[in-house]
Order: structure tokens, then C-alpha cells, then sequence
């Protein structure tokens, strides 16, 4: 049973129309699905992913009125971006002003970027960023954003968050590097075929103090896998190390699993699909309120309470 990589990450804004204005003007996503919170219908949940809104490449939004996150330690830190090796400089030059310097870090040429929200980004230039390009977007193909990976976490300890990873996740603990910010060690674990797409970076912080979740911060991570009947076997394995867990959830767009890590981070498994144009048309997709079956009877009471994202 392996994990086959990154399938979204999901973050907190409280500002919906400049986060839906940030990440389809300014960094020339598709927003592929417009819907609300399954579990709190009072907020919309915007996914921004390539032009084709392949598994893997989709960051989302929960549009919470929230305090901003106050950082630290036990929280996912950092969402790698990919794109191609020779579109750091024209990233630089657009984003001027909320990028830093580009680096190599970890063997890889990086940007680091936050929103306008403080939420924290890299742009990583991988050797095949993989992902279609979108044709509604000023951003050649060639420099568009690809998709997610890697992912950074923090934790306190990593032992227990280790064993996790390798002996439930089946993930393999490959290399490390230092935290850019001098702030301890990052341990890179890879799952499936390995590479950007497919890594978690987990940095070693005891020094810091505990974040507090709030806009500008993410949610939760989400890891690939197949197909329900894969999500099933994941299930009846997680339960196997007595690790609490949701069940398995059904989404519409994905079926998926939850449960938290030791350091208190979030996981996800989610299958690669349906996909997001099981409820409309692959061109349309995500111009307008898509509600999943069981919430479509509530929809004028929903459209009501959502604010408007022009």
C-alpha cells in the first residue's frame, strides 16, 4: 500500500473575494470548484487548481471570519508550488514586492511568497511540474503553476510524528536539510514515486511556541490514493494502529479519511476522484455555486448567506 502524493491542501482565509481575486489574477490558477463547507455551509470552499483541476494540483480555501494565524510550531507551515525550472525569474518579477529571493533549497531553486494574507508559499522548479495549463490566465503556459508539493509541517518532536508517517503512512524517510529560518532541521519523507509532488518536509522546531490556526494559515493536507476501494484498505489499515479516525467521509468530488498526526496536524487520504466536473461541465467548472446532492435542497437558504466574490 503506498500513498501516490499530494492531492490538496486546504487553508484558511478570511477575506473571499481578494483570496479568489490573489489566486486566479495573481498567480493564474483556475478556480475549479466554487462550494460551500460541507460541515459549515456558511462558508464558501474555493478550490484553485491547473487547468484541468488534476488531483494534486488544487490549493482550497475555507472562508472563515478569523483572526490571523499566529505562527509556531505543530501546524503546516509551508505549501510548495511547482513550476518549470526557468520560471523562477519571471515569478520574481510578477510577484515583486511579496516574494523574497530565490534560492536553492533543498536541491531545488525556490521563491519563497506569502499572500496577502501572510499565507505561506513556495514556488519549487521541479524538472517535470507535471499539471495543464489554463487558457483563462495572462501567465504563458510555460511559467504557470503546475501544482502542490512539497509540503512543509512542523512539529516539537519527530519520533512519534515519524512513526507515523513510515510505519502507518508508509512513507520513506529519505534525507534532510536545515530550516531555511535557522530554526532546526526539516526531515524530507516521500511516498509513491517520490519527487516535489510526492514529499513532506517535516521541521523539527522545539523553540517555538504552538500555532493557533486563523486566516493566513492551513487547515489541513490531503494525500492521494486511487480510487474508493484503496481508500477502504487505507481505512481498515489506519484502524489497525488504533489511530482515531473519521471513517470514511464522502465528499462528492472525493471519498476521504482523517485523522491527526502526533504534533496535532491534520491528515487527509482522498481519491483522485470523481473530480470536479462530476456535477458540471469540464469548461464551466467553477463559475458558479456547485452544492453536493444532500445540500442542493438548501441552496436558495445557502446563496443567501455567502457574499458576493466579484
Amino acid at each position: 500500500m503506498e500513498l501516490t502524493g499530494i492531492h490538496h491542501l486546504t487553508a484558511i482565509t478570511a477575506d473571499a473575494p481578494a483570496n479568489n481575486r490573489f489566486y486566479t489574477e495573481t498567480l493564474g490558477l483556475r478556480r475549479v470548484k466554487k462550494t460551500v463547507n460541507q460541515d459549515d455551509t456558511s462558508a464558501y470552499h474555493l478550490f484553485f487548481a491547473d487547468g484541468a483541476g488534476s488531483p494534486g494540483t488544487d490549493i482550497t480555501f475555507f472562508d472563515w471570519p478569523a483572526p490571523r494565524e499566529r505562527r509556531g510550531t505543530n501546524a503546516i507551515t509551508r505549501t510548495g508550488l511547482r513550476v518549470a525550472e526557468d520560471s523562477l525569474d519571471y515569478w520574481a518579477s510578477r510577484l515583486n514586492g511579496l516574494a523574497g529571493k530565490i534560492t536553492t533549497l533543498d536541491g531545488r531553486p525556490s521563491l519563497d511568497v506569502e499572500d496577502p494574507e501572510g499565507q505561506r508559499l513556495r514556488l519549487v522548479a521541479a524538472p517535470d511540474p507535471q499539471g495543464q495549463p489554463w487558457q483563462g490566465t495572462d501567465i504563458p503556459a510555460k511559467h504557470q503553476i503546475r501544482g502542490l508539493g512539497p509540503i512543509t509541517i512542523s512539529v516539537h518532536d519527530l519520533a512519534p510524528t515519524e512513526a507515523v508517517l513510515t510505519r502507518v503512512m508508509n512513507m520513506r524517510k529519505v534525507r534532510d536539510y536545515a530550516s531555511p529560518d535557522g530554526q532546526g532541521q526539516v526531515h524530507v519523507f516521500e511516498m509513491g514515486p517520490g519527487g516535489a509532488a510526492a514529499e513532506l518536509h517535516v521541521a523539527v522546531q522545539p523553540g517555538l511556541p504552538q500555532a493557533r490556526q486563523g486566516a493566513g494559515g492551513v487547515h489541513h493536507v490531503a494525500f492521494r490514493v486511487p480510487d474508493n476501494a484503496a481508500l477502504t484498505e487505507w481505512a481498515r489499515h489506519v484502524a489497525g494502529f488504533r489511530v482515531p479516525n473519521s471513517g470514511e467521509v464522502e465528499r462528492f468530488y472525493f471519498r476521504s479519511l482523517y485523522f491527526r498526526e502526533p504534533g496535532g496536524n491534520l491528515f487527509e487520504l482522498a481519491t483522485d476522484g470523481p473530480g470536479f466536473d462530476v456535477d458540471e461541465p469540464f469548461e464551466t467548472m467553477g463559475e458558479s455555486l456547485s452544492l453536493p446532492p444532500f445540500l442542493e435542497g438548501k441552496r436558495a437558504q445557502i446563496e443567501a448567506g455567502l457574499k458576493p466574490l466579484a
